[in-house]
């Protein structure tokens, strides 16, 4: 698990950074780099949507967002994810109203798409973790923008992505058969979607509960296996 950990260990110092850092940068040049970085994130999630081919995809892909869309909101996700923001905020008395959007949206921006799942598997099976040194990078670059805007709660976004991660390394052998290249097609583009309205949810364009479209993924991979 050496690659989450280095990614884990990449958004906790970029996170401080990002903390010790945000008096230096005014609330423009914040809003600024914030705007910058969401259209960064949309930018990733289309291209991730795209790969999606043919009819037979893009109906997998409206089903599953669909059923998982049901599925989330029965379940209570998005409060859920909120709940335990505001007990992570409560436990080190910060009064920062930020703190729970920084720790909801970096986790499914750190969690939701395909760079954690096939760095996860690829360190997994073959006990090559570049994938995830990469993703680390990325994600160590991104907390240092969202924590000087957001705060302190970004940093333990660390924690479902050790969690997520670490799970899938850990159980990589027993779902690579699972996981064919159909599946994680459709995984990367159902993946893409949330993203690209998590990151229109940082522009403040749409509230996209994009926590309680999460089994959009699980639905898609289902699907993807069925079909194809």
């Amino acid at each position: 698990m050496i690659g989450t950990m280095v990614n884990v260990i990449a958004i906790i110092v970029g996170s401080i950074i990002g903390v010790i850092f945000h008096s230096n940068f005014s609330n423009k040049m914040k809003n600024t780099v914030m705007q910058g970085i969401s259209l960064a994130v949309i930018l990733i999630g289309l291209e991730m949507a795209l790969e999606v081919d043919g009819s037979e995809g893009i109906l997998i892909v409206i089903f599953s967002l669909v059923l998982g869309g049901i599925t989330g909101e029965l379940l209570g996700i998005e409060n859920k994810l909120s709940a335990a923001g505001e007990k992570i905020k409560a436990r080190f008395a910060n009064r920062n109203d930020l703190f729970v959007q920084g720790f909801v949206q970096a986790s499914l921006v750190y969690c939701v798409g395909a760079m954690a799942i096939m760095g996860a598997l690829q360190e997994g099976i073959q006990g090559d973790p570049s994938l995830l040194l990469t993703k680390a990078l990325l994600d160590g670059t991104t907390a240092i923008a969202f924590s000087s805007t957001a705060g302190i709660g970004v940093i333990f976004s660390a924690i479902p992505v050790f969690l997520y991660q670490g799970s899938i390394t850990l159980f990589a052998s027993q779902i690579e058969q699972f996981l064919t290249p159909e599946v994680i097609t459709q995984l990367t583009a159902t993946g893409g979607l949330l993203i690209v309205g998590i990151g229109l949810n940082i522009l403040k364009i749409a509230k996209i509960k994009a926590g309680n479209l999460l089994p959009a993924l699980v639905f898609a991979a289902l699907l993807a296996f069925v079909i194809f």
